[in-house]
């Protein structure tokens, strides 16, 4: 099987429906920006920590079913689709992690060790991934799961960055006003 196809040539590009639709449409936007975090995010690993990695690994395989739900403008029943579940366990693992945490006191910037600025680097685009999808959320039904998910991966990679930050030793900073 050939990689290329040549028929993204023209801008555009297939749904899993079959449709065709703009490279720049809403959807691709939606999804391609989702691909961009689940590649960011697998840069970041190994961040050292086992739990933190196997975590991470997960979030990877659920990013791709967010793709899957995004590009596909009529699913199926048996069609890959985020679930309340996994948005479930990804609160669990914001609360486990977040145990071993100082309470937050103010905004803190973002960066500290490699892998810590790594996931606060992911968070960033994670949200932006979020922004996309409620972009299309305004122009078509989406999978409302998907979205939330997004937001709370958001937090997750928050979390995680603090939690990686303080296990290396390293110190938060507040921003100066």
């Amino acid at each position: 099987m050939k990689i290329y196809t040549g028929r993204g040539d023209e801008g555009m590009t297939d749904l899993r429906n079959m449709s065709r639709v703009s490279k720049t449409s809403r959807r691709i936007e939606a999804y391609g920006t989702v691909d961009e975090a689940n590649a960011l995010i697998g840069t970041l690993r190994p961040t050292g920590y086992d739990d933190v990695d196997e975590i991470l690994e997960r979030i990877q395989n659920h990013l791709h079913i967010v793709q899957a739900d995004f590009a596909n403008p009529d699913p199926d029943e048996d069609d890959p689709q985020l679930r309340e579940e996994h948005v479930d366990k990804l609160e669990q693992w914001i609360d486990e992690m977040d145990e071993e945490l100082e309470p937050l006191q103010s905004f803190i910037l973002p960066g500290g060790s490699e892998s810590g600025a790594a996931l606060h680097h992911a968070r960033a685009v994670v949200r932006r991934a979020e922004r996309r999808a409620v972009g299309l959320a305004t122009d078509e039904p989406v999978n409302e799961h998907a979205v939330t998910y997004l937001n709370r991966l958001s937090d997750a990679l928050f979390v995680f960055g603090r939690a990686v930050n303080a296990r290396d030793g390293e110190k938060e900073e507040s921003p100066t006003y």
